[in-house]
């Protein structure tokens, strides 16, 4: 069967979708984006990736295409037409087509809005298969970080040079001051070596991710306690345990970085526990309902 994406109004076959070469997207980079986890025909965190979604047109003065009632009925429809009940939607928002011109239009025009959906494997079961590798590179990207904006490149780089090494991921930090940031496309945490749970602070530097979000709020209806707190290269090195978390990620323990292991090499007992704590959150959290 074809798939199926939604592009400006219509549902097409998607080896026939099409934008046109003037659209701010396509010429600028001009939109944003989302994507959200569909486990078991439903949307995982729905409403926090659509706040996001909101929050980053407002920061980049982009008007939402449709109301969420209209967004998420195609979102289902999406995923409906496409017969996905496991996978990931992505949605992007462009300014539209206009003559290329650095300022936005002179006269208001429609913004673009694409939707697809593809398949992922099952949600992982076994934490000690689901372990990585990652690396560090230099976080050379934009000062709004925290728009999830479609300008990738440092991040599509930083992947690149984490695939060349064999690792999965791409551990950002400051080269001025070497704090750690992120990872090219997740939230990175650490269990220091006093035993913490800790993730940088939200701020410009990074972006406000969704599955932080809902482990954090797991975290605080578990009390378990966390910190909010930066962490350099050298912390980061000397942790117990270290993980990402993301729309695709999930928990993902980090078991070796730049070739060398995180604490013991091996799964550890906290990122275990989280990893629980978020599958059931997941599969059976009622709040998830779409």
């Amino acid at each position: 069967m074809s798939r199926i994406a939604y592009v400006n109004g219509r549902y097409l076959d998607q080896r026939l979708a099409e934008v046109n070469i003037e659209d701010r997207g396509y010429q600028f980079g001009d939109g944003i984006y989302e994507v959200v986890h569909l486990y078991q025909g439903r949307f995982i965190d729905a409403d926090l990736h659509l706040d996001r979604l909101d929050r980053s047109l407002r920061e980049i003065r982009l008007p939402s295409p449709m109301s969420r009632a209209a967004l998420l009925h195609v979102l289902a429809e999406i995923a409906r037409r496409n017969r996905v009940t496991e996978g990931l939607l992505y949605m992007q928002v462009t300014r539209g087509v206009a003559p290329r011109e650095h300022a936005f239009p002179k006269r208001p025009v429609p913004p673009a809005l694409v939707v697809t959906v593809k398949r992922i494997p099952p949600y992982p079961t076994d934490v000690d298969r689901w372990g990585a590798a990652a690396i560090t590179q230099p976080d050379l990207r934009w000062a709004r970080c925290d728009i999830k904006t479609v300008n990738l490149l440092p991040n599509c780089l930083a992947r690149q040079a984490a695939r060349e090494a064999g690792a999965i991921e791409a551990i950002l930090y400051d080269p001025a001051t070497d704090m750690v940031t992120e990872g090219a496309a997740t939230s990175f945490w650490i269990v220091d070596e006093a035993g913490s749970i800790r993730a940088r602070p939200l701020s410009q530097a990074i972006l406000p991710g969704c599955t932080r979000a809902a482990l954090l709020a797991e975290l605080a209806a578990a009390g378990i306690p966390y910190q909010e707190r930066e962490f350099s290269l050298a912390e980061m090195r000397r942790a117990r345990e270290a993980f990402l978390t993301s729309a695709t990620s999930f928990v993902k323990p980090i078991t070796q970085i730049d070739g060398a292991p995180v604490g013991d090499g091996q799964v550890g007992p906290v990122v275990r526990r989280l990893f629980e704590i978020f599958a059931r959150h997941v599969k059976g959290d009622l709040r998830n309902a779409a």
